[in-house]
């Protein structure tokens, strides 16, 4: 089995938000492997003492232990109890009602000899290999079906009007916009989860979006061009190649969204057998 990760903040200036973890038990055949992306607060005004930092450790600590610890679980209930013991680990500090309270999206992928299972919340991406050379990605659809109004802001380049309207759609009641792991454990119902055979995936490769900007804002290539560039060059590769494409004036009109953004991807490659060292 190779594991190779790579996360690297958008501004050097600035702490990383994002946060990957892969455990692997000294005995067995199974896995875990976690990528959050935290959301960055306007004016840094969340309502929290500890920031956005702090919260994705808190919580990508929680879930891989949770996750490689109690198999019983599904990860729909990992992912409600990590974000109950976070937000338990700050409520007497903290304003958790706050609508911009720390919060982050979420790739949580585990698997033993037998299957692998995955979460995605929100736009962070996991991408799952198979050994036929198929790769599809799994995706969480709400932040590309948002409303008509909405995505006209982005395409104007009205990055302020686009955050706003975001933002009000962020964990709304009524099931209109999105959502992601902030303090209330019930959003964890929400994650897009699923399931396959081991014997039949041979890679997996979890994104936050400052990564998967290759294919989705810089379009270099579709998701099995992203996975061959890992392949082939790592994940520092790929994020060395976003950082490029960052640095180039836009060619379609207003840049979207920040010029540079905090970049993860995690790459975990299975040998063809179930259980089999690469």
């Amino acid at each position: 089995m190779r594991i190779e990760l790579t996360s690297e903040p958008g501004d050097p200036g600035r702490p990383n938000e994002d946060h990957a973890s892969v455990a692997v038990p000294a005995l067995g055949t199974g896995g875990v492997l976690v990528v959050l992306d935290g959301v960055t607060p306007p004016r840094g005004d969340d309502g929290c003492v500890h920031g956005v930092p702090w919260f994705t450790a808190r919580l990508g600590g929680a879930l891989l232990e949770l996750a490689g610890s109690h198999r019983e679980l599904t990860l729909r209930q990992c992912l409600s109890r990590a974000i109950a013991r976070t937000a338990e680990a700050h409520r007497g500090e903290c304003d958790l009602s706050h609508v911009r309270t720390p919060q982050a999206t979420v790739v949580l992928a585990r698997w033993d000899a037998d299957t692998v299972d995955h979460l995605v919340l929100s736009d962070s991406a996991l991408l799952v290999e198979t050994v036929d050379g198929t790769v599809e990605a799994v995706l969480d659809p709400r932040l590309s079906t948002l409303p008509d109004a909405v995505r006209a802001l982005r395409e104007r380049g009205d990055q302020a009007g686009y955050a706003r309207a975001v933002e009000a759609l962020r964990n709304a009641p009524g099931g209109e916009g999105f959502y992601t792991a902030a303090a209330d454990p019930e959003v964890a119902e929400h994650a897009v989860t699923g399931g396959r055979e081991r014997a039949s995936v041979r890679a997996l490769l979890g994104l936050t979006d400052g990564a998967a900007r290759w294919t989705e804002t810089f379009r270099l290539g579709g998701w099995a061009e992203l996975f061959a560039l890992v392949h082939a060059e790592g994940p520092a590769g790929l994020v060395s190649r976003v950082r490029h494409a960052e640095s180039e004036p836009p060619q379609d009109g207003p840049r979207r969204g920040k010029r540079h953004d905090d970049a993860t991807a995690v790459l975990v490659e299975f040998d063809s057998r179930p259980g089999g060292a690469r």
